[in-house]
């Protein structure tokens, strides 16, 4: 079971250090991409990119408080997806499948930390 672990651990850093850095991009002004730009979603991509580092961390050293941060950036990727999709006009098409694949790849992390209790 810990080399899914690890697996998980890998694709939390990935995409934290991702979102870091292409966020990071965009705010510096290095990456003008040709759709509308949502400062404050850039800033949640980056700040939320930092939580998945760290996730990656406590995923790495196999914690059960990686378990609750999976959830919480789960829950936090699937609210800002809604949000979104459902009630911002302004967004661009780009944003709501990145944060699609946010959630996709927070999903299969959620999966791969899982471990069924025996009954």
């Amino acid at each position: 079971m810990k080399i899914m672990h690890k697996i998980a651990a890998a694709l939390s850093f990935l995409i934290g250090i991702i979102s870091v850095i292409a966020g990071s991009l965009v705010l510096l002004n290095y990456e003008v991409p040709d759709y509308t730009i949502l400062n404050w979603l850039v800033i949640y991509n980056i700040i939320l990119g930092i939580v998945s580092v760290v996730a990656a961390i406590l995923i790495w050293k196999y914690t059960e408080s990686a378990k609750k941060l999976i959830a919480v950036i789960l829950i936090f990727h699937t609210l800002v997806l809604a949000y979104l999709y459902f009630f911002s006009q302004e967004v661009a098409l780009e944003s709501i499948k990145a944060m699609g694949f946010r959630v996709s790849v927070w999903t299969v992390i959620l999966l791969l930390t899982y471990k069924k209790k025996n009954i």
